[in-house]
């Protein structure tokens, strides 16, 4: 069940929004695809984890490796499918985040829970998980076969209008935020759910949702920007 695992008098004033409105969206908040009654999911969880540096506040997302069978190349927030020791979708999002990006969850405080949302491709139920990064701890790609890189992105980044736009995939039908961030493009489930924290955090500023880009076309150009940023 979603809302605050604390009271939102404890956390920092700019996640307070966020831990309150918690118990009060619903899935359609961040997607339309709810979880489906009747079919067989897989429960898993992601890690949203804001901390603070003094750039002010940010939220940690991985790139995927290239070489991965599913999802190579995008940009996601730690998580994965729940296993049987898990201590729910809270217990599956910090191990998976250990896991991935080897942050120290004994510097993690979990603060609200979100509900489920489906991923038809896989058939995941997941949980994201909303954390707060009291004690930020060194983090990286901690098996580069399924990682390729771990970021701290500021908030202020995100909502930077001339870092978003929308992207639709060629033939019309689906289309979704986007990001454009250093070395990240955020796009599909991740994108989705930012673009639907920001807003309910209080963070959003106006940008050019009419601003719509071919993901293919998008993607390359964001990826020919990055090499030669390097």
């Amino acid at each position: 069940m979603n809302g605050p695992l604390v009271d939102p008098g404890e956390v920092p004033e700019w996640l307070r929004g966020l831990v309150e409105a918690s118990g009060e969206v619903s899935a359609r908040t961040f997607t339309r695809l709810t979880v489906p009654k009747g079919r067989p999911v897989r429960p898993a969880s992601v890690l949203v984890l804001f901390g603070e540096d003094r750039h002010g506040p940010d939220v940690l997302l991985l790139r995927r490796a290239d070489t991965l069978g599913s999802h190579a190349g995008q940009v996601a927030f730690p998580g994965g499918g729940a296993e049987p020791g898990d201590d729910g979708p809270v217990g599956t999002a910090l191990r998976e985040a250990e896991e991935e990006t080897g942050v120290d969850p004994s510097g993690v405080r979990p603060v609200a829970v979100f509900p489920e949302l489906y991923l038809e491709v896989s058939r995941f139920a997941v949980t994201p998980v909303l954390a707060h990064w009291h004690e930020p701890s060194p983090v990286h790609a901690v098996d580069p076969g399924e990682t390729a890189a771990v970021a701290r992105v500021p908030i202020a980044e995100l909502t930077d209008p001339a870092n978003r736009f929308q992207v639709r995939r060629p033939g019309g039908g689906w289309k979704g935020p986007a990001f454009s961030v250093g070395g990240m493009f955020v796009w599909g489930f991740t994108a989705g759910v930012l673009s639907a924290l920001l807003s309910l955090g209080g963070w959003e500023r106006e940008w050019d949702r009419s601003d719509v880009r071919d993901l293919d076309v998008a993607w390359a150009r964001h990826e020919e920007r990055a090499r030669r940023a390097d």
